[in-house]
């Protein structure tokens, strides 16, 4: 494993398209769910053991060898949300570009021809980590951070919070992160012997619907 690798795809300067993004954040500080760190706090931490966890668990899978064709049906099926998912194949498509140039694959390309408008972002996060020779673990690490870090980085420019406060949920949610992230490899492992079937499917109903909401929204900051 090479820890700078790890630190490259996990770099919110990391050109992956991520920034244009608020994982749900934008619509919840406009319904008022969000409004200070703590309710950031509350609205990370459900993320992450929700979507945080389904999509750490296809990014470990994606790294761990599993086909992502079959990884990318199994993301559409927990992806109810038409806008969810054409968020998520527009962000695969960006990290894909990204990887390509940052570590050449044969199976980065192989992906591209077979998704040309993009599969989801899990799973090429996931084929993005085993290029850079990275594992399971480290995928998921990166995966259930991006699902918080996305909603605080966008709630400071949504609310102007206090950044240090940010960071400061962050820090705290750093051990249940790191737990979800081991959850997340653990059902990988079990994905590659008993099949994609063994991988969660933690759903938030609530990000779903405000996701919907959100779309139809003539005026917003994030695209998602």
């Amino acid at each position: 494993m090479s820890l700078a690798a790890l630190l490259v795809l996990a770099d919110g300067r990391f050109p992956a398209g991520g920034h244009a993004h608020s994982g749900g954040a934008e619509a919840a500080c406009k319904a008022g769910r969000i409004h200070d760190a703590a309710t950031l706090e509350g609205f990370c931490r459900g993320r992450l053991h929700t979507a945080g966890l389904t999509a750490a668990a296809l990014a470990a899978a994606a790294a761990a060898g599993l086909d992502p064709a079959v990884l990318d049906a199994e993301a559409d099926a927990r992806t109810p949300s038409p806008a969810l998912r054409t968020a998520a194949r527009r962000l695969g498509r960006q990290l894909l570009r990204a990887a390509r140039a940052t570590w050449p694959d044969p199976a980065l390309e192989q992906l591209a021809a077979a998704f040309p408008r993009g599969a989801h972002q899990p799973v090429v996060l996931g084929v993005t980590a085993r290029a850079a020779g990275l594992g399971p673990r480290d995928a998921a690490h990166v995966a259930a951070y991006e699902s918080v870090g996305g909603p605080a980085t966008a709630t400071v420019r949504l609310l102007g919070l206090d950044p240090f406060e940010a960071s400061g949920v962050l820090a705290r949610l750093a051990p249940e992160l790191d737990a979800v992230a081991a959850r997340a490899a653990e059902a990988a492992h079990q994905a590659l012997l008993d099949g994609p079937e063994a991988l969660p499917a933690a759903s938030s109903p609530l990000l779903e619907i405000a996701a919907e909401v959100h779309a139809d929204w003539p005026v917003r900051l994030f695209a998602s």
